[in-house]
């Protein structure tokens, strides 16, 4: 029998019927026409989208997609896009995810103490997405993410994992390669290192982040929203610009880093994918698995928290209290400012530090400014509380300011300065330059950074009002200012001095910025 030279594998052909070679073909003509057209909606070449549908992110296969009936054999859809996340205790929890190009047959993942003894088997979950088309602007795309949850692991210790499904098993010599390692949180604070920015999206800046990452050898990155800008607006509406396909480029980029290193997202306004419901979050629901230690993990996704050693960390979604961008504004009916209260008090009692992060500024100068939502709402709880570190995204630099108190600086913290949250008020950083195009700061503002300090007395900027209006402001607490691709690296020490040594490194590995959070002393 003749094989086809139409994109089927020699090798491969010679293994599937006629019957499996129309269906691997007929797939990859049809993924390969949606990712031509939704590509052109992101690069500009359509735009105006018109219409909504209704988006499904199940257990079962979404309409149009190809079902689990094994036409198409398992060895053809190969895992790609490994990321973890941690349950709510990282010392004994670990989600692991990932996607496949198919449907698949009973999805799995081998877990053991050794490469070669992947002795533990758990079953996958299976979540669809569908996304429908728009027609003239982009085809219907079917999607499959794979979710594990492995739960009583041992604190402080180093598993492999493999993950597969029929007709592809991690365990086999052939497949020995695709094997990912992870870490537990120790059962005792240690010192670490913990990765942040926001607003990476899919470009070789990003890919040069993701490299210096890596060789921080962090315990866990945080993404502070705005993921992968498969929705180019932003508004939070169906007439955005939206390719679901940057899914996966994202997701393929990111597995270098996210495979070993437990990915911990939140909810930016590009995030907010209105063609899935509720409040346009069921795409993320279907691509991650987070901590369900939230208030309400089926709506608000990207708020959780978590403890690693003497840090606590507290993910927010500041799309419900943005002046800015109202699309979810007041989408917890306050259930979430409720919870952050109650949470916070919480840490506040059994960790040395705890750090916030969320999309929406609270300060910046650059393009988008501060969002007045985010003042009003929280920064009342991160004073009552004494938060030792607050990081956002949104606009695409790094800034940071000095001690806030008050709404007024605190205490100057120059870079190389050391400040207690206790007595002088909150550092709060924006670190948006993870990839995205990089925006500027307002005219006439030098950058000023750790080499090349400018500093100057006032910066003139906005901030955004409940009537989303630019409220201008004069304000004297930008304190460090870098128009670059870049990344917050924390370096949490335990023990007897406890502190916190926050680093902020250009894409090149280069230090922009750096100073020291310890309190009470």
């Amino acid at each position: 029998m003749d094989t086809p030279d139409v994109g089927i594998p020699e090798q491969l052909a010679r293994r599937m019927s006629m019957a499996e070679q129309h269906e691997y073909l007929r797939t990859k003509l049809s993924r390969r026409r949606a990712l031509v057209t939704a590509g052109a909606v992101a690069g500009g070449l359509l735009t105006g989208c018109s219409g909504s549908g209704t988006a499904t992110g199940t257990r079962s296969s979404a309409p149009g997609s190809v079902p689990a009936t094994g036409q198409v054999h398992g060895s053809v859809a190969a895992p790609f896009g490994r990321h973890l996340a941690f349950g709510a205790d990282p010392k004994t929890q670990m989600r692991l995810s990932w996607q496949v190009p198919f449907a698949v047959r009973k999805p799995y993942v081998r877990v053991g103490l050794k490469p070669e003894e992947l002795s533990r088997k758990i079953e996958a979950e299976i979540r669809d997405l569908h996304t429908p088309g728009l027609e003239g602007r982009r085809f219907a795309v079917d999607q499959y993410y794979l979710h594990a949850a492995l739960d009583g692991l041992r604190p402080g210790t180093t598993y492999y994992y493999g993950v597969g499904h029929d007709g592809f098993d991690p365990a086999s010599r052939t497949r020995l390669s695709t094997v990912g390692t992870f870490r537990t949180a120790p059962a005792a604070p240690e010192t670490f290192v913990f990765t942040a920015f926001g607003d990476q999206g899919v470009s070789s800046h990003a890919l040069a982040n993701d490299r210096v990452i890596l060789a921080r050898h962090p315990s866990f990155h945080l993404h502070a929203g705005d993921i992968c800008y498969a929705d180019t607006t932003g508004h939070g509406e169906d007439s955005d610009v939206y390719d679901p396909t940057v899914w996966d480029q994202f997701l393929t980029q990111t597995e270098s880093v996210a495979k070993s290193v437990p990915w911990m997202v939140t909810t930016g306004n590009h995030d907010m994918e209105a063609w899935y419901s509720p409040n346009g979050y069921g795409g993320q629901a279907a691509r991650w698995s987070l901590p369900d230690s939230g208030f309400d993990a089926r709506n608000a996704p990207g708020v959780y928290s978590f403890t690693y050693g003497n840090v606590g960390i507290v993910a927010l979604d500041a799309n419900d209290v943005s002046y800015e961008i109202p699309a979810n504004k007041g989408c917890t009916g306050g259930r979430q400012t409720a919870w952050l209260d109650k949470r916070l008090g919480e840490l506040r009692g059994t960790v040395d530090f705890v750090v916030v992060f969320f999309h929406h500024c609270a300060y910046s100068t650059s393009t988008h400014a501060s969002d007045g939502g985010v003042r009003d709402a929280w920064l009342p709880l991160f004073t009552k509380h004494q938060v030792d570190l607050v990081i956002n995204g949104h606009n695409h630099v790094y800034e940071r300011t000095d001690a806030i108190k008050g709404g007024a600086v605190g205490k100057a913290i120059p870079v190389g300065a050391s400040t207690d949250p206790t007595r002088d008020g909150i550092v709060y950083v924006t670190a948006g330059g993870a990839g995205k195009d990089l925006y500027r700061f307002p005219e006439g503002v030098k950058d000023s950074y750790e080499g090349k300090v400018a500093d100057r007395e006032s910066v003139d900027t906005f901030h955004w009002t409940e009537a989303r209006e630019r409220n201008r402001d004069t304000v004297e607490w930008s304190r460090v200012r870098y128009t670059g691709f870049s990344f917050l690296s924390v370096e949490a020490q335990a023990g007897a001095d406890p502190r916190l040594r926050v680093s902020a490194l250009a894409e090149s590995g280069e230090r922009i910025d750096h100073f020291e959070v310890r309190r009470g002393r």
